[in-house]
């Protein structure tokens, strides 16, 4: 069995989870989560405050999937007990972010601004004009909503323009030379 199939998932205090034949749905204090789960190479287990993952047969391929369902649980279980949170920046002269409601108004320097709607379960927060902060439960929606804002303008090479991730670093190429 894989090494982090292994480890069981501890479940912190106020976190409950519901196992049903092919899915399992978890329950804490920021909200619901469940995922899918193959009951043909894989079976969850509760015991005491903790799920373990078990495989059904020996096979190569049970083995992998028991590794990938057992970081998805622990992903959900921190996701519904503490939440997730990421940070982007803009960097760039006139740059803005603009949080309304569920809307983000961007203004990147296009002639037009770019009005990004988060989905359900995602909440988007600007404590300056240059910074976003986007919390969820989901890892997988978080990622992919900052994967989204970012790609509406991407940093370029040559001056760093653009929204990243914060703290990340851009490698910035020389300009040309005569």
């Amino acid at each position: 069995m894989s090494r982090v199939a292994k480890q069981p998932v501890p479940l912190p205090q106020g976190v409950t989870a519901t196992i049903s034949a092919d899915n399992v749905a978890i329950k804490g204090g920021k909200g619901t989560l469940s995922i899918a789960i193959n009951s043909k190479l894989v079976k969850v287990v509760q015991d005491a405050s903790a799920l373990k993952v078990e495989k059904a047969d020996d096979s190569r391929e049970a083995d992998m999937v028991a590794g990938s369902t057992r970081a998805h649980l622990a992903n959900i279980v921190l996701g519904v007990s503490k939440g997730y949170e990421r940070k982007l920046e803009l960097v760039g002269v006139g740059y803005r972010a603009q949080a309304q409601g569920k809307n983000l108004n961007l203004t990147l320097g296009f002639s037009h601004p770019v009005v990004y709607t988060a989905p359900e379960g995602i909440t988007i927060e600007t404590p300056s004009q240059t910074e976003i902060v986007v919390k969820g439960t989901d890892v997988q929606k978080l990622g992919q909503v900052c994967a989204d804002i970012r790609a509406y303008r991407p940093p370029e090479p040559y001056k760093g323009k653009g929204v990243r991730y914060a703290g990340e670093k851009i490698e910035l190429k020389e300009a040309k030379k005569k």
